[in-house]
């Protein structure tokens, strides 16, 4: 009974070997320096023209192994894989076992520990492939090496010279006799469209004329108009020669009979109204000619 048992098994395995597929796997070396090229070789028999499975070429082995090259053959009975590798970090690491599917079937490599050396001493000799040579550079080389430096430096200068021109020339263009001039001519218009002057509202008219009037003072002349009493704003006029005669008086004029209007000291008609409108309007555009004069007589 026991030789019929072993006799059976014996058919069994002599059957299942006749009709399956054998692999095996061999690996050059267990033990590598960095970067040395090592391999490893997978090899599937008796295939029976069964299709063999697996990882893509470059992508079998796992992330430490660098992949150099991957050759992969095969026949109607047998599969070939090689596969270089070389590994850049000291250490040991596992190549695990690798799958490979054959019809229906999959069917495992063993792993292989691979051990990684720094096969270089510390106290070993370095020695230069050939000696240092002197290489003189020519002025292309320099800008090459220095460009990006310089245009650098070139772009801060730029900037720089663009603000320094912004703030002494930006801003005085802002405050410049012309935009001054037809700024406040502007005012006095939109004072005109609010009727005071047809509505009989006298102290509002005389109020936002002089402060309008101050305003343009203070910014075409350079004079302190908006801080100073009408009394001492005519005086300074007069002493600093700066406003034409006839500019003075209608500046001196409306000034006046606004102070006596707020005061309420004074009851001023339409025409009267009217009229100092006028006269500021004209001393507004006559403003560039005082300015002219004034330029004219620094420079002498």
């Amino acid at each position: 009974m026991k030789l019929k048992k072993l006799l059976f098994i014996f058919c069994f395995l002599l059957c299942a070997s006749a009709f399956s597929q054998i692999l095996s796997s061999s690996v050059e070396k267990k033990t590598i320096a960095l970067g040395e090229v090592d391999h490893i070789v997978v090899t599937i028999n008796d295939l029976k023209s069964e299709k063999v499975s697996a990882a893509a070429e470059n992508e079998l082995l796992p992330f430490h192994f660098e992949e150099v090259k991957d050759s992969i053959s095969q026949t109607q009975d047998v599969y070939y894989r090689r596969i270089e590798f070389a590994v850049f970090e000291e250490g040991k690491f596992t190549i695990p076992a690798l799958e490979f599917k054959v019809g229906g079937k999959i069917l495992k490599t063993i792993p292989y520990e691979i051990d990684v050396i720094n096969a270089a001493q510390k106290d070993d000799p370095i020695n230069d492939i050939m000696n240092n040579k002197e290489v003189k550079l020519e002025v292309t080389d320099y800008w090459q090496l220095y460009k990006f430096y310089i245009l650098a430096a070139i772009a801060v200068i730029a900037l720089i010279i663009a603000v320094v021109m912004f703030i002494k020339y930006g801003r005085k263009s802002k405050d410049s006799p012309v935009v001054a001039t037809n700024q406040t001519l502007k005012e006095l218009d939109s004072l005109q469209k609010k009727k005071y002057v047809e509505t009989g509202n006298y102290r509002s008219f005389y109020v936002e004329l002089i402060d309008i009037s101050r305003k343009f003072i203070a910014k075409q002349y350079r004079l302190p108009a908006d801080v100073l009493l009408t009394d001492d704003l005519v005086d300074l006029m007069k002493k600093n020669n700066t406003i034409s005669q006839e500019n003075e008086r209608v500046v001196e004029d409306v000034f006046v009979r606004g102070d006596l209007v707020k005061f309420a000291k004074t009851f001023p008609d339409k025409e009267t109204m009217e009229k100092d409108l006028a006269d500021i309007r004209e001393f507004v555009k006559r403003s560039s000619k005082d300015l002219e004069f004034e330029n004219l007589r620094k420079d002498v």
